[in-house]
């Protein structure tokens, strides 16, 4: 990302000329942010990338010559540290584009306008500058946070005292990308039900939930009221629904509402973990990971108080290292792990072997 009090460097994609003067003219609105360039289609844009050197990249999907699909894998291959926004409509093939992109490794996204005209001009501006400025600023949140305190050590091996009996995850910003490296790494016959929030909207949760079942040995959909959940099964929050979790005799039951935001978030990652140190206690893992704010880190303090198990995403394999970041600086993450660490982590704990806590 862009040095302390420079500008964060854009790079603006898109075939529609219209597009691509609303976007810069939105972002101009910000003196922290500096469009650089535009490309009208992958082509241009891959060729740009050299010369304009840009931190953060407005990704069209549908473009001639290169489609932003394209674009990303080259991206991925050669220009891992640029971060991505798909700028896509939200009809059921924009969502289902959006996320193959943000599987591909897309960072987040933000709905483009139906029709762009001249008239209420400034009012689509402002929306779009509303949405698009937070999101291209996330990127360098948690630069040059540190662990607080001293003798934190994130990877000695100690045994796992209480057998986990639910797995639950937290996760926003590159979340679809780092599920998708996750997930099908897991087991066939995984002992525990694992539960997920990713702060999504509807229709992409299911989407989501879709795609990561076709791609893992684990059975994956989103959460439905009433649910038992069960072994190998991987429940994920469906958007605008806080899940959470209920005694129901000897077990649990999934339950869904729609509660105000927390975190202006719905579903929220706290309202999941807070029923998960009630219904679970000590017999729970909980696993912060990539994303902006701090979901997730009063629900891991009820979890802690309880005895369970928490690990962290470490920060150099976070997209945004905000929610992680809140975790491990207040005390309470208990291992601190790289994205491609977590998954055995996991399988070890639940497994009641030796993990690294």
């Amino acid at each position: 990302m862009a040095a302390i009090n420079e500008p964060i460097r854009v790079l603006i994609v898109d075939d529609s000329a219209v597009v691509r003067r609303a976007v810069s003219d939105a972002l101009s609105s910000d003196p922290e942010i500096a469009v650089v360039g535009t490309a009208s289609n992958g082509i241009i844009a891959i060729q740009r990338i050299s010369q304009l050197n840009p931190d953060v990249i407005i990704l069209d999907i549908e473009m001639p010559e290169m489609d932003g699909f394209g674009v990303l894998r080259v991206l991925r291959a050669n220009c891992p540290k640029i971060r991505t926004i798909m700028f896509s409509s939200l009809t059921q093939r924009g969502a289902v584009q959006t996320i193959e992109a943000l599987s591909l490794g897309a960072n987040d996204y933000i709905a483009k306008p139906a029709c762009i005209t001249h008239q209420g001009y400034k009012d689509i501006l402002k929306g779009v500058a509303s949405e698009l400025i937070p999101k291209i600023k996330q990127f360098s949140q948690g630069v040059g946070y540190r662990v607080q305190g001293t003798g934190y050590t994130p990877y000695p091996l100690h045994p796992v005292l209480s057998v986990p009996r639910v797995v639950a995850i937290g996760i926003s910003t590159g979340g679809p990308e780092a599920l998708s490296r996750l997930i099908p790494v897991l087991p066939k016959g995984f002992p525990v039900p694992i539960m997920i929030v990713q702060h999504m909207p509807p229709i992409f949760t299911k989407l989501l939930a879709e795609r990561l079942n076709t791609i893992s040995d684990l059975r994956v959909i989103e959460g439905h009221e009433g649910v038992e959940p069960e072994p190998g099964v991987v429940y994920i929050a469906p958007g605008d629904f806080h899940m959470t979790l209920q005694h129901r005799g000897d077990g649990a039951v999934i339950s869904l509402n729609q509660g105000p935001p927390e975190n202006f978030c719905r579903p929220a990652v706290d309202a999941l973990f807070r029923s998960v140190a009630k219904v679970y206690g000590p017999n729970a893992l909980g696993i912060i990971m990539t994303g902006m704010g701090q979901d997730g880190y009063k629900g891991v303090m009820d979890m802690k108080k309880q005895g369970a198990l928490v690990f962290a995403q470490d920060q150099a394999s976070s997209v945004v290292w905000g929610m992680p970041s809140a975790v491990i600086n207040g005390g309470f993450a208990d291992c601190v792990l790289p994205l491609d660490q977590i998954s055995s982590a996991i399988d070890d704990c639940v497994s009641r072997k030796q993990v690294k806590v």
